[in-house]
Parts: structure tokens; C-alpha cells; sequence
């Protein structure tokens, strides 16, 4: 199992980074570029935010932002033309993690649910919480056991019992056939 004093999936001493946006094309004259978001909190993408782009996680600022269709128009501090936004074509835009505000009590962030340990309502331990699918529908939590068995979970309330952040544990009901 996991050490679940760090988030899974990143090495001690670097940085967790979240997925806001992806930015598609050059929008006029002026350095604007297309970003689609893929986040829950749009209201965070304002004038003066850093965020990071593309696989480097290369830092950039937020000049300006406008709606635009189901997405946004984004300019950055430094990109004045649409050739300059074109190198930003086709890239992920990130914030890091440990610069999102706290939820409410009783809630977490996806990310957090990494490496939490599931057990099914009498209390067996089913194995550690280790990818999230996302589906069209609902996501589906991998829950991989020590002997490396993974299962499968929808990420419904009839099937996700009980979170509890501070044990990090994840109570479930089993389906039929899981």
C-alpha cells in the first residue's frame, strides 16, 4: 500500500497539479487563445492567477479572461499576438494543488482520494484506492488489493458508503458480481 502521508502519484518534494483547462486555437488580434475549462470552479480563473501549461508545467499569468461559448478567452502576461497564444495550441492548463482553497467539512478533492484504503460495510479491507476513470456517466474508482486484484467501483451513492478524510478511508457497498 501507498504511504498515505503523500498524495499518490507524485515523488516527495514536488508539486501536485490540477487540471483547470485545455486551450485550443488563437482567437483574434490580440493573444487571446480558446480554453475549454475542466474545472468545477470557474469563478477561479481571474486576472492575475498563475497557472501552469502543457507537460513542463511552464508558469504563466492571467492578463485577462471572458467567457466565450461553453469555455473561455484567456490572455497571458507576455503574449501580445496570435502567433504567440499558437505556441500554447493544444496544451493542458493547470493550477497546483496546494493553492486550491478548502471544501467544506466532509468534502474532498478528487486527487485526495488517492491512495485512501476501501473497506466494504463489514469492515474488510478491499485494497487501496488507486485510479479514477472518468466515464460519461459517473467515474469509476480502481481499487487494487496487495496481491495486485483490482475492482472496479462506480462512483454512485448507493455503491460510496462513507468518506472519512481524516482516516482516509472509504467505506462501499459491494453489487451484485463485483
Amino acid at each position: 500500500m501507498a504511504d498515505t502521508k503523500k498524495i499518490s502519484g507524485s515523488p516527495n518534494g514536488e508539486p501536485v497539479y490540477l487540471t483547470v483547462g485545455f486551450l485550443r486555437r488563437p482567437h483574434g488580434v490580440q493573444g487571446e487563445i480558446v480554453m475549454d475549462l475542466h474545472t468545477d470552479f470557474p469563478e477561479r480563473m481571474k486576472r492575475g492567477r498563475k497557472l501552469f501549461i502543457g507537460e513542463d508545467h511552464q508558469p504563466i499569468t492571467l492578463t485577462s479572461v471572458r467567457p466565450h461559448g461553453s469555455g473561455l478567452l484567456v490572455k497571458f502576461k507576455g503574449v501580445e499576438t496570435p502567433e504567440d497564444a499558437g505556441v500554447f495550441r493544444n496544451q493542458w492548463v493547470y493550477v497546483q494543488a496546494k493553492d486550491t482553497p478548502p471544501l467544506p467539512a466532509g468534502q474532498v478533492y478528487q486527487h485526495e482520494l488517492f491512495g485512501f484504503r476501501v473497506v466494504d460495510e463489514d469492515g474488510n479491507l478491499l485494497g487501496e484506492l488507486v485510479e479514477i476513470i472518468e466515464t460519461g456517466a459517473n467515474d469509476v474508482y480502481v481499487v487494487r488489493n496487495d496481491s495486485g486484484k483490482e475492482t472496479l467501483l462506480p462512483a454512485i451513492p448507493s455503491v460510496i458508503l462513507d468518506l472519512d478524510a481524516d482516516r482516509r478511508l472509504m467505506k462501499i457497498h459491494l453489487l451484485e458480481g463485483l
